[in-house]
């Protein structure tokens, strides 16, 4: 994946100024991303998955994690979770990183930020802790990183889900982690469907930033335009038409090597990175703007991106299901207490 690196100095000085972070598609289109990976998954998925009322548990979901932003006298919360709907992969190369050699280890790459930082302050301009209440503009994005931790959560969920069921579990036990299942299902899909937006993997996140031969919009609305103002100006997103754009679900990642997930996670980005300057170019020839009738050619990105947003979901949600292995301390306390009832 190429990405075209800003000098260093000017980098960080666009860091610092930068607007805060916007959220990335509005609550239509999280209900939409995580309605396409539900269409994705086979028949045979666990059934519990998809009654009706947990398919509108999870499309709910999907806006979860921008709900917990709304709360804005609360840093401790934007703190933890605002950096995990982004990733400005530019930045990595201030720190002599590239999406190939990024730690998957979330805190390893908090240390090489910090370690990086302290080696060479000259390339950071200073930040203004008025604009930094929640401390995250040392930060470069952890989205990547959370999506793998969100399906190690999954894997988990579905490991003591079975152990519960074969192994005598109760039906309160059972039934609670399908629940677990179905909110974590739906919660990362929240960050999912942010990293199909381009503009969530990029400095450029509201507006071009720096050197512009190119001459794309500044404009900091940008960013909601594409979230939800386009969508609902044109009559917004039709689920119909996208759900038969999606293919059935394949397994992402080998959870016998502990990388191997974060690289496919993080070459997920990579391909949403290559929508970012075709994005800004039909901003740029108003193909965008509802009025112009070439603005389907903008529709047919912003919808692509959708369905590439739902189809990584759901592969993800198959993966995690087909890749959960046994709950082995679960089974072994499940079967110390079936034996104890039975000697009562």
């Amino acid at each position: 994946m190429k990405i075209k690196i800003a000098p260093v100095a000017l980098l960080a000085m666009l860091v610092a100024s930068a607007p805060s972070r916007a959220w990335a598609w509005d609550y239509e289109g999280h209900r939409i991303v995580n309605q396409l990976a539900l269409a994705a998954l086979p028949t045979n998925f666990p059934a519990f998955v998809k009654t009706p009322a947990a398919r509108e548990r999870i499309a709910f979901l999907g806006g979860e994690p921008d709900r917990w932003r709304n709360i804005a006298d609360d840093p401790s919360l934007s703190h933890y979770s605002g950096p995990d709907h982004y990733l400005d992969l530019e930045e990595l190369a201030d720190y002599g990183l590239t999406p190939e050699t990024a730690p998957h280890l979330r805190y390893d790459l908090v240390a090489r930020l910090a370690l990086g930082r302290a080696a060479h302050p000259e390339r950071f301009a200073p930040i203004d802790p008025l604009k930094n209440k929640d401390h995250t503009r040392e930060l470069i994005g952890f989205a990547p990183w959370a999506i793998t931790e969100y399906c190690g959560k999954l894997r988990s969920a579905f490991s003591y889900l079975k152990a519960f069921q074969d192994y005598g579990g109760t039906p309160a036990e059972i039934a609670n982690a399908q629940a677990n299942i179905i909110y974590l299902m739906g919660v990362m899909g929240h960050i999912v469907g942010d990293c199909a937006q381009p503009l969530h993997v990029t400095k450029h996140h509201h507006g071009w930033m720096g050197d512009n031969p190119m001459g794309y919009t500044t404009n900091a609305s940008f960013h909601g335009w594409i979230d939800g103002g386009f969508f609902k100006k044109t009559g917004g997103i039709n689920l119909g038409a996208l759900v038969g754009k999606i293919r059935p679900a394949i397994i992402v990642g080998d959870p016998l090597k502990p990388e191997h997930l974060f690289r496919q996670v993080m070459a997920y980005l990579g391909r949403t990175y290559q929508q970012l300057e075709p994005l800004y170019q039909l901003e740029k020839e108003k193909k965008l703007t509802p009025e112009n009738e070439q603005a389907s050619e903008g529709r047919a990105l912003l919808n692509g991106q959708l369905v590439n947003g739902g189809q990584m979901l759901g592969d993800l949600w198959f993966s995690a299901w087909q890749q959960a292995t046994e709950d082995k301390y679960l089974i072994r306390q499940l079967t110390e207490r079936k034996v104890a009832n039975a000697g009562k």
